[in-house]
């Protein structure tokens, strides 16, 4: 795929993901993706997934411990099979009802039409803050 093409996709997912549908993020991803977020256990999404399975628990543990997620992507970086998204995340944990604001760099990798490697990275500890109880 082109660059532009691997860009559309992406946006596709992005889009997807701001409506709640995972299933369709799901549908663009190979099966043997990788989806990495670092951060502490305080944080129910962080660490490798593997497989759509795994991917369906990251965003099922991101899904149902925060509300008024918000994702603005200010930027798109593209080279080969490579898109880098920068932008900003914004949401409230549900538990804490603290606000989660950070900056963010999302990472994908492109294999035959399809996402075949994510990776997030943002203000982790500022993340976890937000985690932690009231």
């Amino acid at each position: 795929m082109s660059e532009q093409q691997n860009v559309a996709l992406i946006q596709k997912v992005l889009v997807a993901f701001g409506r709640g549908d995972v299933q369709a993020i799901l549908d663009d991803l190979t099966t043997d993706c990788e989806f990495y977020c670092p951060g502490p256990s305080i944080v129910p999404y962080t660490g490798t997934k593997k497989g759509k399975s795994e991917v369906q628990a990251y965003f099922d543990a991101l899904i149902n411990t925060q509300s008024n997620a918000d994702l603005k992507i200010d930027r798109f970086v593209a080279q080969g099979e490579a898109v880098v998204a920068i932008g900003r995340y914004t949401a409230t944990v549900k538990s804490s009802g603290k606000p989660i604001d950070t900056p963010v760099m999302l990472s994908f990798q492109i294999q035959d039409g399809k996402i075949s490697r994510h990776m997030v990275l943002g203000d982790t500890a500022a993340v976890a803050d937000s985690y932690r109880g009231a």
